[in-house]
């Protein structure tokens, strides 16, 4: 079969394959759709990994079932399903195990081949998958698969609660999505850093109350001055280099959160400045992959389903035909001014 890979670091291109194979419980999924996340630029472009080649990319897919393994009890060949980032074994001890989650729960692109290829492998599928109603769109889909739960899960970890302020330091997409859950759990003010015109006009329908820009100075300035140097209640790291952690110890008041869901790709340390760092109360700063799993996923299609979050803002690039991969994963490298996600429809 055929693959988009890193064939080495720094080094990308198609690669020809066997077809993976279905243990008991497992399935093969041919993609319905797929999408480029700024983590496979670390793991091809940034040497994110231990040294990898011919590792098929990708972690973000809708499939169709085409073979399932005989102990499969819940979906059948045929069935359209979205297919969390996350693949835990849950037979084992590391699905009970937050840190080992982790590690091994982010198998594509880290542990085995991963999703931009004809033809890909779902361990688990009776906990992993879940099933696509007919009346949510592809493009739609593929952002619960990653770019929905991740954004989630930020604001999951910070606690943000109703009455909150909370600042979003972050770039589309994933930021987004914690700009919705957000407001969802009923935060006051939500403080966005403007990128480009479709992630800013995104954010407003999402709810952000204020934006932001680099050009106008310090992030953290900006924040303490919309505030009247209060600072804010939770920060949502979502994006950015390991500065964005500094900031957000700048505005967080004492006894707040910082919720980091970002895949820092550089960096060798974070920076935590020691006069903004309370010496007398707390400040949390909690940082963990997204979780993955049926459940979560079948919850979030209830989210799009009742209308309580809408994605499709996120899509701004959907390119159509397998072979266009390379081009959407490319457009995520380049960072088109334009940009927020592309979406590959096979």
């Amino acid at each position: 079969m055929k693959g988009f890979a890193m064939l080495e670091s720094n080094k990308v291109g198609w690669i020809e394959k066997e077809r993976p194979i279905a243990g008991p419980y497992d399935a093969i999924l041919r993609p319905l759709a797929l999408a480029p996340c700024v983590s496979d630029i670390y793991t091809a472009y940034q040497s994110q990994l231990n040294y990898r080649e011919n590792l098929i990319l990708g972690h973000e897919a809708i499939g169709e079932i085409v073979e399932v393994g005989e102990k499969v009890k819940d979906f059948k060949t045929g069935d359209k399903v979205i297919v969390p980032a996350i693949t835990l074994d849950w037979k084992s001890n590391e699905s009970n195990n937050t840190f080992e989650q982790q590690i091994f729960g982010r198998r594509y692109s880290n542990i085995k081949d991963g999703v931009f290829s004809e033809y890909f492998h779902v361990n688990d599928v009776d906990m992993n998958l879940a099933l696509l109603p007919e009346d949510i769109s592809l493009e739609t889909a593929i952002m619960l698969t990653d770019t929905v739960s991740t954004g989630l899960h930020a604001v999951e970890l910070a606690e943000v609660d109703y009455n909150d302020t909370v600042v979003v330091l972050g770039t589309p997409s994933i930021s987004l999505m914690s700009v919705a859950g957000a407001k969802l759990k009923g935060a006051r003010r939500i403080i966005v850093v403007g990128t480009n015109k479709e992630s800013i006009d995104a954010a407003k329908f999402y709810g952000a109350t204020d934006i932001i820009y680099h050009k106008y100075g310090p992030i953290s300035d900006q924040i303490l001055e919309l505030t009247k140097g209060e600072g804010v209640d939770k920060a949502l790291v979502s994006g950015m280099d390991s500065d964005a952690i500094t900031n957000a110890v700048k505005v967080v008041k004492p006894g707040g959160y910082i919720g980091n869901v970002n895949h820092f790709g550089s960096g060798e340390r974070f920076s935590i400045p020691r006069l903004e760092f309370p010496r007398d109360t707390k400040l949390s700063i909690m940082g963990k992959i997204t979780p993955g799993g049926r459940k979560r996923m079948e919850k979030q299609i209830e989210l799009v389903t009742s209308g309580t979050i809408d994605p499709s803002k996120i899509v701004t690039h959907v390119f159509h035909g397998f072979e266009k991969i390379e081009d959407a994963l490319n457009m995520m490298k380049t960072k088109s001014l334009d940009l927020i996600k592309p979406v590959v429809i096979l």
